[in-house]
């Protein structure tokens, strides 16, 4: 890998350990969640009151808000393929299998992305990331156990987080070809604005929130911290870690997101964790550290310097 740097700033060493609480932590926070709302309502909040924190941003840096349809249609996409559906289909995930399990198929975010911009020539598909992927995948039966009984309750929590994950690699796709001159901030808080209108009306049809309880105090600090921290405070670090250190290195997140969901998910929500989990999370950590090619690439580099 000529002409790669490898070097990731003190602080964004810091900054990707934070982020990596938060983005982990968001799969605590919809385990706490799910138990009182269903999965529409509670991405609406997250969206909706991310965007809300993040709206005030624009107007500080004096970002010109699209005044047009085809000034919004890049965002409306952007939230339909990286919000809308992955968030939806993550949380409804998790009415089925732990916060753990769920954090761990997120992580293999990074192998279907790899195979989205290959399938339609953005990226080459390489040996190196040709072996990730097929680790990564059997990280994944691993997880689930070789058994081929998949109308279990699990086997669907599974495949519908896996599906999120498709649908992050079709983001990156948009996001490469369509908001590559877009600035972070304004990416952000445009989509966000763009899925709390589309998870409003789905909320409305679906969910009807009017006949829902009224959540427990639990939930509510969860959907504060979900909407606040995981996804606004989230979202900011993201930015600063690919200013400062390149979008490559914020991939390493990937690899640290499942033991905070895991950790959290053991000690707070009282979640069990199986031997299996630990080996399948680690085969698709291990996936994913062939595919990015850093720590690799240094160890040739330290062979071939002794």
């Amino acid at each position: 890998m000529p002409g790669a740097d490898f070097r990731i700033t003190p602080g964004d060493w810091v900054r990707l350990l934070v982020l990596s609480i938060l983005w982990g932590g968001s799969f605590f926070f919809v385990g706490v969640a799910v138990r009182d709302l269903p999965p529409f309502s509670i991405v609406f909040v997250r969206v909706a009151l991310a965007a809300l924190l993040l709206l005030p941003l624009i107007w500080h840096y004096r970002i010109e808000v699209p005044r047009t349809y085809a000034g919004w249609r890049p965002f409306i996409v952007m939230a339909f393929l990286n919000n809308v559906v992955p968030f939806s289909l993550l949380v409804s995930g998790q009415t089925m299998v732990t916060s753990g399990v769920a954090s761990v198929m997120n992580a293999m975010t990074p192998v279907f992305t790899i195979l989205v911009l290959a399938a339609f020539g953005e990226e080459r598909l390489i040996a190196r990331r040709v072996t990730g992927v097929l680790l990564g995948l059997m990280g994944v039966l691993i997880l689930r156990g070789f058994e081929a009984d998949f109308s279990s309750t699990q086997s669907i929590g599974i495949l519908l987080c896996l599906a999120a994950t498709v649908s992050f690699g079709f983001s990156a796709l948009w996001a490469k070809r369509e908001l590559t001159n877009v600035p972070p901030i304004a990416a952000a808080t445009f989509q966000l604005v763009c899925s709390a209108v589309m998870m409003f009306v789905l909320c409305l049809a679906i969910d009807r929130p009017w006949q829902l309880p009224m959540p427990s105090n639990a939930t509510l600090l969860a959907l504060v911290g979900l909407a606040a921290l995981s996804t606004s405070l989230g979202f900011i670090l993201f930015f600063q870690i690919i200013r400062g250190s390149g979008a490559g290195n914020v991939m390493l997140v990937t690899l640290l997101m499942p033991v905070t969901a895991i950790t959290l998910g053991y000690f707070v929500l009282d979640e069990a964790v199986s031997a299996r989990e630990v080996i399948g999370a680690l085969v698709i950590a291990s996936a994913l550290v062939i595919m990015d090619g850093r720590l690799l690439a240094r160890f040739a580099i330290r062979r071939a310097s002794a």
